[in-house]
């Protein structure tokens, strides 16, 4: 089975840069302006908060374990989890549907290392990882549910790739643009993901003059959300700060 990267839109260099830097929070606030409403992935934690993480979605799909199944020794030329680690590449950012299971582990620290040297943008599960220690010391923005020190197999058998999947509640769809900050996961529709980055960027630099009128003293009244006299500070303050 092979699997190559699936992106309807490439992002431009600019929309990579605003995305490294607008928060989850705010691009959910974007999103809502497209109608879109579950979008950020509840439930799951950063092992490195320190790392941003913009990429797209490579989907792998498990379904729940079943002994005649099982693939105890992981053929590498046929079990689909290795497959999968064996094709994702540069910038995707593998995302993998475990049901929220955390009864088993959905990988380790190896397959994790062998992501990185592909260079993966980063990982994603809804379920559990191994060896979260050794995670912690990998370059890759990680997402999980839990930790668990069982193998995958006792719970998880892995059945596609490059699929339509479900994450968290969330739909992910192969080329999706996936953003990580220290909060969590954001799902952003690659055809949507340039106007939304635009739009996160000039929200924040709209936010930020509000929270320092509201660190000093002000009332949220007139200013969060801005009547027309904070909108002629906030065009003033921008034009002094060069933004």
């Amino acid at each position: 089975m092979a699997a190559q990267p699936v992106r309807t839109h490439e992002l431009s260099a600019d929309a990579k840069r605003m995305l490294r830097s607008v928060s989850t929070a705010t691009l959910t606030s974007q999103l809502q302006k497209h109608g879109l409403r579950n979008t950020f992935l509840a439930g799951l934690y950063p092992l490195r908060p320190d790392l941003r993480m913009v990429g797209y979605a490579f989907t792998l799909r498990y379904i729940p374990a079943r002994e005649d199944l099982a693939d105890e020794r992981y053929d590498n030329t046929k079990n689909v989890q290795r497959l999968a680690v064996e094709a994702v590449g540069a910038e995707d950012v593998l995302i993998v549907d475990a049901r929220g299971d955390i009864s088993a582990a959905s990988l380790g620290h190896i397959l994790g290392t062998r992501i990185t040297q592909r260079g993966a943008a980063g990982f994603v599960t809804d379920g559990a990882l191994r060896d979260t220690p050794g995670f912690r010391e990998l370059a890759l923005p990680t997402y999980i549910r839990a930790p668990h020190a069982t193998t995958s197999f006792v719970a998880h058998h892995p059945v596609e790739m490059q699929v339509p999947i479900g994450c968290a509640g969330v739909a992910v769809t192969p080329g999706d643009v996936v953003v990580g900050d220290a909060e969590g996961v954001v799902i952003v529709p690659a055809h949507l993901a340039e106007e939304v980055a635009q739009g996160g960027y000039e929200q924040e630099i709209r936010e930020e003059f509000f929270q320092e009128k509201v660190a000093g003293g002000a009332s949220i009244i007139g200013v969060y959300p801005p009547n027309d006299e904070t909108l002629a500070e906030f065009e003033q303050w921008r034009r002094e700060k060069g933004v």
